[in-house]
């Protein structure tokens, strides 16, 4: 069939989607929801068989609902309705949850029912459960609400009963510092996470709160601002306090809480220095380091991917210290959300508004990110695996791609290309890995295509050394299974040798300083260069601008001599 996804972004859930569509060889083709004039015009373009709705924020226009079956994917169980599906049952602390598949009507969200797929919800941010359990159950869902259409026997039913919440308002997302637990307080914000955070204030000035983690040794006044760690503030509640990672000031963009209260923060007292082993009790640690026999594991966990330069350089001195420990396999084990997403657009665009300089900014990032890379290329003593459990993209791509395996979870989606971000190069020593392990035609193509991979496909292609299946938690067990089984292996030192002896000829053959002097030539053209193309995508990436045109490389009914089939 020919599918048109209609969505307000091209986000994981819509990759995932689009993916395994052309998996089962239907034609499909993505359309941003601009406006209904733009919406009519793709479907006249395309003249889809089936219209899928992954992602939107307003409703589809009678004028295609009417003439076309439009599946909704609505983020809750059969007969719940509305916008705030979510907010509201993570906010109530509910357990479990769904997806549901249904049919575009005049009612929001009151059509017939075309298929659905339940989960049980984590304690987590709304963001994390939208990126892995609604994914996962969209991806059930989707692929039987579509075997049911094309076999042309199903008829799609109606709830038997429904009711509708409302969008989820500040007022009942409110905390109150001297009266909320920790719990509260934690549940409250991440089931704001995301978007659109939870108005509250810091120091007196007003702000949205995002990305919370509990501490249970520190204490303070209810409300008062006991304590800072590298980018987050610790704000005491009721009983305990909480890690507050980031925030969003009036008009501003979303920042870690200690650059957007910069001044303000520089009076609170620094909270006790932790090492690089993981922590006993709860707190925030964006780093930390464990063993298990022979493996060492290096954790990282950045908000959305992002690292910004002084994150990079925490993380490669985390590294360093890492390799010099006595195991024979290192383990670098990114976010669940996402392992990495490369350099931090919020930090560099921050850099102007503060009256510095973004492309300078741009320019410490991306060698911090290089020097990272490099250290991880340069391991001698051990064997590196990149385990990748979260989505990544850009640099984060190839900063897994620089260990020796990337091993990577099934759910996962890939997008090891750069050009999208106002045809940035790219850096991350991409063109001396990349090559190397698909190719020079298929490396090509993948930078030129800007497509994303699902994790299969990149095992396929080489990008990838492994796809294994499973949530987070079981990942992260084969993970560890299969590397304590490759640390002890009886020639593990030989491996070594072998790795050894195989970059000292790459080294030999082109010195890595020269695949790194090629790159960031083209990257100082990017940042300081004629074209603003970068700078002007990176503004509209950070302030969560409107798109106003679909990529030509998603929307193939819009490419030139496109014609039905």
């Amino acid at each position: 069939m020919r599918i048109l996804l209609l969505t307000h972004a091209f986000n994981s859930l819509t990759q995932r989607l689009g993916s395994e569509l052309r998996q089962l060889e239907h034609t499909v083709s993505v359309e941003f929801d601009i406006s209904d004039s733009v919406t009519e015009e793709a479907v006249s373009l395309f003249a889809p068989d089936l219209i899928i709705a992954p992602y939107l924020r307003r409703a589809i226009p009678e004028s295609v609902w009417s003439r076309y079956v439009c599946f909704i994917l609505h983020p809750g169980v059969v007969g719940d309705r509305g916008p705030s599906a979510l907010d509201w049952a993570l906010a109530a602390g509910l357990t479990q949850w769904g997806l549901t598949v249904l049919q575009a009507e005049a009612e929001l969200d009151g059509g017939p029912v075309w298929a659905n797929a339940s989960f049980s919800l984590p304690v987590a941010s709304k963001a994390s459960v939208y990126r892995q359990h609604v994914t996962e159950a969209a991806s059930v869902a989707v692929l039987q609400a579509v075997a049911r259409f094309t076999s042309a026997s199903f008829v799609p039913q109606r709830p038997a009963s429904s009711y509708w919440r409302p969008m989820m308002r500040q007022t009942e997302r409110a905390i109150d510092w001297q009266r909320n637990d920790t719990a509260t307080v934690l549940r409250k914000v991440r089931a704001a996470d995301g978007f659109p955070g939870v108005a509250d204030s810091l120091f007196g000035q007003p702000c949205h709160l995002f990305d919370v983690c509990p501490e249970t040794t520190l204490r303070g006044p209810p409300g008062q601002i006991i304590a800072r760690r590298e980018t987050a503030l610790l704000r005491a509640t009721c009983d305990a306090a909480v890690w507050i990672g980031h925030v969003k000031r009036p008009g501003g963009i979303k920042l870690p809480t200690t650059l957007a209260f910069i001044d303000e923060s520089a009076t609170v007292p620094q909270a006790p220095e932790l090492d690089w082993w993981r922590a006993k009790s709860p707190t925030w640690q964006d780093i930390c380091y464990e063993e298990v026999d022979q493996v060492g594991i290096l954790h990282f966990e950045f908000y959305n991917g992002a690292m910004s330069t002084v994150q990079c350089e925490r993380l490669r001195a985390a590294l360093v210290w890492a390799k010099q420990r006595p195991t024979n396999v290192l383990v670098l084990t990114g976010g669940t959300d996402f392992w990495s997403n490369g350099i931090h657009l919020n930090v560099i665009e921050a850099a102007s508004l503060a009256g510095g300089s973004a492309a300078d900014e741009s320019w410490r990032n991306i060698n911090a990110m290089n020097d990272l890379a490099l250290e991880l290329i340069t391991t001698e003593q051990q064997i590196t695996i990149a385990a990748v459990a979260g989505n990544t993209g850009a640099g984060g791509c190839f900063l897994a791609r620089a260990a020796d395996l990337m091993w990577v979870r099934e759910a996962v989606m890939l997008n090891p290309h750069y050009k999208n971000m106002g045809n940035l190069y790219g850096s991350e020593y991409w063109t001396y890995s990349l090559p190397r392990r698909v190719g020079l035609e298929a490396a090509k193509a993948i930078m030129h295509n800007r497509q994303p991979l699902t994790a299969k496909q990149a095992l396929q292609i080489s990008f990838s050394d492994a796809c294994l299946p499973g949530d987070c938690n079981d990942f992260q067990e084969t993970v560890l299974h299969l590397a304590t089984k490759l640390a002890a292996a009886p020639d593990i030192k030989a491996q070594l040798t072998t790795k050894s002896e195989a970059r000292e000829r790459d080294e030999a053959a082109q010195p890595l300083a020269d695949y790194r002097q090629q790159e960031m030539t083209h990257m100082h053209r990017n940042f300081y260069g004629f074209d603003p193309s970068y700078h002007v995508a990176r503004h509209h990436f950070v302030y969560k601008a409107l798109a106003s045109w679909t990529p030509r490389h998603l929307a193939i009914h819009r490419e030139l001599g496109w014609k039905l089939p």
